[in-house]
C-alpha cells in the first residue's frame, strides 16, 4: 500500500518527511583512517524519506526504482541478504537507536533519491541519515548531530558490515549552504568553512566502475600503518614531512610514497581551510589538482580514465582545479568551476573525454548545501 493511502488503522496519527544530502570530498584523500583531516561539502542532491509510525511493530521499507520493498515483523533485527539487502542501511539505524535505549517502534517509510549511483557521493550515508532524521520525528528524541553521525556510522560498521569512517555521515548532517565541512578525524571536531561565491562542483563519472577490491584498500591501509610504525608515531597524522624524508631509506619505496601522500594531503587540507577563509578560490583549486597528482604518483589509487578527466578539465577555461574524489580506483572526479561556466564546461569535458578514451562519462553540477533536516 503506498504511503498516506488506505486505512489509517495500525498507524499513529502523524507522518513526517526528512532529507539528507550526499557529500563530495574536496581534499583529504584516505586521510580518515590515518586520523588526519578532511574537507568535504554536503551537496544539493540527496535522499528524501517519507513515513508514518505504526502501532503493530512492523517495519515496511520501500524505495523508488527497481529495489524490492521489505517488510520486517516485530522482534530483533538481523541483516537481510539478496536484493532486499539495500534495507540493511535503514534497519541498521533502527537497531543502533534501539540499542542506545530509544523506543523506536514500527513504521513505514519510502525513500526517494536524486543522488547518482556510483559517483562516490555517499548515497549510503544519506540513506542512513535520512532514516535517523525521520525516526527522530516519528518517535521524538533528542540527540546531538555528532551523536547521530556516530550512530549512523555504527549502523554501517556493525549491521551492514562496511568499515567506513565518520566523514560521510558528518558531511550529511553538518552541511551548510555556501560552506565546506572541515573534519578532524582524531578529535571528531567539525567546523563549517565559508566557500567563495560564484563557484560550483562539477562531478564527473568516468564510466568506469570502482575497482576498489578489498586487497587494494587493505594494502594501502597496511602500508600507512607500517610507515607510522617505522617513524615511531601513533598515526601518519603525527608525522612531519622532514621526519618522513629522514626515514626514506628505512622503508620500502611504495610505503614511503603512501606516507608521502598522507602527510602531504593533511597539509593540503589545512592550507585549503586557510585559503577558503581568505576567499582564495584559485589557490584552493591548485591544491585540488596537487592532491590528484599525489594520488596518481604516490598513493597510486587513480586510473587512466580519472587522469584523463582531470587533465582535460584543468585545460578548460573556468576550471580552477580537479581531482579524483572518494576512494579512487575508478569512479568520479570533482572539478571546481565557475558556476556560470559549468554547463559549457560539462559539455566540453564529456566531448573531449569521449574522443580521447571512448568512454561515456556523466556530469552533475552541484553546490554546497544545507545538512540533513
Amino acid at each position: 500500500m503506498p504511503l498516506g493511502q488506505g486505512s489509517r488503522r495500525g498507524f499513529r496519527v502523524h507522518s513526517a518527511t526528512s532529507h539528507a544530502p550526499g557529500r563530495v570530498e574536496l581534499l583529504g584523500n584516505h586521510t580518515d583512517y590515518n586520523e588526519g583531516f578532511v574537507l568535504s561539502a554536503a551537496i544539493n542532491h540527496g535522499v528524501t524519506a517519507t513515513g508514518s509510525a505504526r502501532e503493530d511493530g512492523v517495519i515496511r521499507l520501500a524505495s523508488e526504482g527497481d529495489l524490492p520493498p521489505v517488510e520486517v515483523p516485530p522482534g530483533p533485527l538481523e541483516p537481510l541478504a539478496g536484493r532486499g539487502a539495500w534495507a540493511n542501511y535503514p534497519l541498521g539505524v533502527v537497531r543502533v537507536l534501539r540499542d542506545s535505549g530509544l523506543p523506536i517502534g514500527g513504521f513505514e517509510a519510502r525513500f526517494a533519491s536524486d543522488l547518482p549511483i556510483g559517483a562516490g557521493l555517499s548515497s549510503s550515508a544519506a540513506l542512513e541519515v535520512s532514516t535517523a532524521m525521520l525516526l527522530a520525528k516519528l518517535f521524538p528524541f533528542e540527540r546531538s548531530r555528532i551523536d547521530l553521525a556516530k550512530l549512523c556510522r555504527q549502523a554501517e560498521n556493525t549491521f551492514v558490515g562496511v568499515n567506513c569512517g565518520l566523514l560521510d555521515q558528518v558531511s550529511s548532517l553538518f552541511g551548510k549552504a555556501g560552506h565546506a565541512v572541515f573534519l578532524d578525524c582524531r578529535t571528531e571536531a567539525v567546523e563549517s568553512v565559508p566557500f567563495p561565491d560564484g563557484l560550483a562542483f562539477l562531478i564527473t563519472h568516468s564510466g568506469v566502475k570502482h575497482a576498489l577490491v578489498g586487497g587494494e584498500y587493505n594494502e594501502r591501509r597496511a602500508q600507512c600503518f607500517e610507515a607510522a610504525r617505522i617513524l615511531g608515531v601513533p598515526m601518519l597524522r603525527d608525522a612531519s614531512a622532514d621526519a618522513l624524508e629522514s626515514a626514506k631509506d628505512r622503508m620500502p619505496d611504495a610505503t614511503f610514497r603512501r606516507a608521502l601522500h598522507i602527510v602531504g594531503e593533511n597539509l593540503r587540507v589545512l592550507e585549503g581551510v586557510e585559503l577558503l577563509r581568505h576567499g582564495d578560490a584559485e589557490g584552493f583549486g591548485l591544491l585540488m589538482s596537487a592532491s590528484h597528482e599525489s594520488s596518481r604518483i604516490n598513493f597510486e589509487n587513480s586510473t587512466p580514465a580519472l587522469d584523463a578527466l582531470v587533465h582535460i578539465a584543468c585545460a578548460l577555461p573556468g576550471v580552477l582545479g580537479s581531482r579524483l574524489t572518494g576512494g579512487g580506483f575508478g569512479g568520479a572526479t570533482v572539478s571546481l568551476v565557475r558556476r556560470a561556466d559549468a554547463p559549457a564546461i560539462a559539455e566540453a569535458l564529456l566531448t573531449a573525454y569521449r574522443e580521447q578514451t571512448g568512454n561515456e562519462g556523466r556530469c552533475w553540477i552541484c553546490e554546497p548545501a544545507d545538512g540533513a533536516r
